[in-house]
């Protein structure tokens, strides 16, 4: 792959590089570039959303690129403050470990192990000790650190900056430098961050790293980014029936967001896809093609055929899922509120969030809907709850 066809492939779907030039210089130069991306392992789990760097780790493989997948194992026990409004509580070593080890099997599932290496930044920032983190810290000023919107607006707002906050940045930083990475990639919310990498850098007489900040993907409401937290997410761990089902209920405007920064299918291909669609072509044949891509990327190519089956027998012909959760709960005489029930069968995340679900008219009793809130169900033969149009369970009261 030429040069321009290089720095084309590495700019698709990116909100912003620094410095192009540079960029530019860096690959005449013939030789593999280290390509660095961290991820603090604070959540077990990684989501589409994570996957928009992986997808472009996987385009600096393809050109013959050195990856580093960083795993902030101890810039997790510190928590990232970008965009958080409070300082984030610290996960214990324990947990951090146990999230990396999932991370190294799910990465995988994108990038090729060959040209990747799996590094730990507590190798080289633990061995520093507190003289080397004061050494480390003396590089920026504190008015430095407050020109980052987070801590400018919390400091405007009279809300606490814990000082370990200030150490996460020049510990993102350093990881650049120990690296001595070509290239790191981020999302558009790690400019601060990314950009001090290159200052620390400079300091430490190494050519400073150029920055690729990718967008942040929209979860499945289309509005918010994607976050377990809001559960508008799509889990690169979950079943191949929950992701299909998830990604064919994105809009339509949606899918093409997700066609440009998910897909490994070529631009030109993407583009084919929207003049069929804008020459009648019905935009779910489109969908159905990229939720099989996701499942087949996560799981197989058969495990994605059997999704697209059952998609279509649940949602096309009201068919039930064969593999729906088998609950049973133990019941007084006068039984069990069915709000109660939701709740405990992990069909709704509360008692309120049921009671706004049966508002909503979107749970169902043995295939239709309640309308009751108050409706208590007693002992007797097991029943089906639904919640959507994708969770399901057995109830049986006991």
């Amino acid at each position: 792959m030429d040069i321009q066809a290089q720095l084309a492939l590495i700019k698709r779907g990116s909100d912003e590089l620094l410095v192009e030039s540079e960029l530019l210089e860096k690959l005449r130069q013939g030789r593999p570039l280290r390509i660095k991306a961290g991820f603090d392992p604070t959540a077990p789990d990684l989501h589409l959303g994570h996957t928009v760097l992986l997808n472009k780790l996987r385009h600096f493989q393809e050109m013959g690129h050195q990856v580093m997948f960083l795993i902030g194992d101890f810039t997790g026990m510190i928590g990232d403050p970008t965009g958080k409004n409070a300082t984030r509580p610290p996960l214990s070593r324990e947990q951090i470990l146990e999230n990396a080890r999932t991370y190294e099997e799910q990465v995988f599932k994108i990038l090729d192990p060959e040209h990747t290496e799996i590094r730990f930044n507590s190798t080289w920032i633990e061995p520093l000790g507190a003289a080397g983190m004061i050494r480390l810290a003396a590089h920026h000023t504190v008015a430095r650190m407050l020109e980052r919107d987070d801590f400018s607006r919390r400091y405007a707002g009279n809300q606490p900056i814990a000082i370990h906050e200030f150490l996460y940045p020049l510990c993102q930083g350093y990881d650049s430098v120990a690296m001595k990475s070509d290239v790191e990639l981020g999302g558009t919310d790690q400019k601060f961050n990314l950009l001090v990498g290159r200052e620390l850098q400079k300091h430490y007489g190494q050519v400073p790293q150029c920055v690729l900040m990718m967008p942040l993907l929209e979860g499945l409401d289309g509005v918010n980014k994607m976050s377990k937290s809001l559960g508008n997410y799509v889990g690169i761990a979950e079943s191949p029936e929950e992701i299909f089902g998830k990604l064919m209920s994105v809009s339509d405007e949606l899918m093409w967001r997700y066609y440009d920064l998910l897909s490994f299918r070529g631009a030109d291909e993407i583009a084919g896809f929207r003049r069929e669609v804008e020459n009648g072509r019905n935009p779910r044949d489109i969908k159905v093609l990229f939720a099989q891509e996701m499942v087949a990327r996560f799981h197989s190519a058969v495990a994605a055929q059997r999704a697209l089956e059952d998609f279509e027998a649940r949602f096309r012909r009201g068919a039930l899922p064969d593999d729906m959760p088998e609950v049973t709960l133990t019941v007084g005489q006068t039984g069990l509120a069915v709000v109660q029930i939701l709740k405990q069968a992990g069909l709704t995340a509360s008692t309120s969030d049921a009671i706004r679900m049966i508002d909503q008219g979107g749970v169902k009793l043995n295939s239709e809907k309640i309308s009751d809130k108050t409706l208590r169900l007693h002992v007797g033969e097991p029943v089906v709850l639904q919640v959507g149009k994708r969770k399901f369970a057995r109830i049986t009261l006991i």
